[in-house]
């Protein structure tokens, strides 16, 4: 499958809510995949969500394993589909960036742990405990499946927003 350009804000796409998933069928997985290869691509990147390559359906790819804050807990490379977070734990401040937001990154309250809900490629539920990194990549990319960009969560839009010096 091809990789895909980000969409890049203010692009509108960015601030839809997407469609659940109803059927998992070949142009379900076409994307999925889509999803994945662009998310290889970027070799920075640890997560991907359908809207960011145009795709306003609820599919989003995460591997926390590809960065060092991710190594100690992560369940390696996952795609969820209709993810959905059942509950959560504690607050932590996170410094995030993102690929449709290049040129900035900013604090983020964020649960540390999260406990979600989504389905495989296969049409199999999981359920999902994680905590830390994973879990901060996790809330970031569902994040995108309702329209909402890490800058729409900026503790304070005065001191907390940063431009970002440089970005590949």
């Amino acid at each position: 499958m091809p990789v895909k350009d980000i969409v890049v804000y203010p692009d509108k796409r960015l601030k839809e809510v997407c469609k659940t998933i109803e059927n998992i069928d070949e142009d379900i997985l076409n994307k999925a995949r889509d999803l994945l290869e662009t998310m290889r691509f970027y070799s920075h990147s640890v997560g991907i969500a359908s809207p960011q390559i145009g795709n306003l359906v609820r599919i989003i790819a995460v591997d926390a394993s590809k960065n060092k804050k991710g190594q100690k807990i992560n369940h390696g490379e996952l795609v969820m589909l209709n993810p959905e977070i059942l509950d959560w734990q504690s607050i932590i401040k996170t410094r995030e960036g993102c690929m449709s937001v290049p040129d900035y990154t900013g604090n983020v309250n964020r649960a540390r742990r999260i406990t979600v809900k989504y389905t495989d490629l296969n049409g199999n539920e999981h359920t999902l405990d994680t905590e830390g990194f994973e879990a901060v990549v996790i809330q970031h990319e569902i994040d995108h499946l309702d329209g909402i960009l890490f800058i729409d969560r900026i503790i304070s839009k005065n001191t907390d927003l940063f431009k970002r010096k440089n970005y590949r």
